[in-house]
């Protein structure tokens, strides 16, 4: 049986390769995360084989999270999933000692097939992840301007903040919960080092990096 950790912070997205990955007899799901920081923990008390991580989580992202798995926690396997094409990030994940780098639209066969893989030992790479990302120059972790600090939900969310959106509303229509949105505006206003939200909104939009 392969114990496995999901770590996802869109709720529907991580029910959804729950009852995935239980359908497989040997496959057992024995934790789940919507926040990276709450990765290391889990698998320090849950002990997967595998986890599978999305790389842009509120936080720690997943080759962070990864970096402390290897280094607490070396037993464990790890998968990254993610919706990114940018410069460099299987050099990254490969620096971060990551087994399998998956695209999130992958077919559930072949994430399937991965965790197996990674299970035995192997080293998994979809050959569907471009070029750009095995290049070498550092690059962020989301879809957004590069000299920006935020990650791609980080300025989502604060885009929605800008438009009026309150936490409620932004967490229904990302399908996050409420608490999540509310850590990926602190970490804007952190990261953007702003008084409040509203200056950090200010700061990106002066930036250019929300409009």
């Amino acid at each position: 049986m392969i114990r496995i950790l999901l770590a996802e912070d869109m709720h529907m997205v991580r029910g959804a390769l729950v009852a995935l990955l239980e359908l497989e007899p040997d496959f057992r799901v024995v934790a789940e995360v919507a926040d990276g920081r709450g990765i290391l923990p889990s698998v320090l008390e849950h002990r997967p084989d595998v986890a599978i991580l999305d790389i842009d989580l509120p936080g720690v992202n997943g080759l962070d999270a990864a970096r402390q798995l290897w280094e607490q926690a070396p037993d464990c396997r790890v998968i990254i999933l993610t919706a990114l094409e940018q410069r460099g990030t299987v050099r990254r994940a490969i620096d971060a000692h990551v087994r399998g780098f998956l695209p999130k639209n992958a077919p559930p066969a072949e994430l399937a097939t991965a965790i197996r893989l990674v299970h035995s030992g192997r080293r998994v790479i979809d050959s569907r992840i471009p070029p750009t990302a095995w290049e070498t120059e550092d690059c962020p972790l989301a879809d957004r301007p590069t000299d920006s600090p935020l990650t791609r939900r980080e300025t989502d969310v604060l885009k929605r903040a800008a438009a009026g959106n309150s936490a409620r509303e932004t967490a229904r229509e990302m399908h996050l919960s409420t608490g999540t949105v509310r850590n990926y505006l602190t970490s804007a206003v952190t990261k953007l080092t702003a008084r409040n939200q509203l200056d950090a909104v200010r700061i990106a939009k002066e930036k250019g990096w929300i409009r």
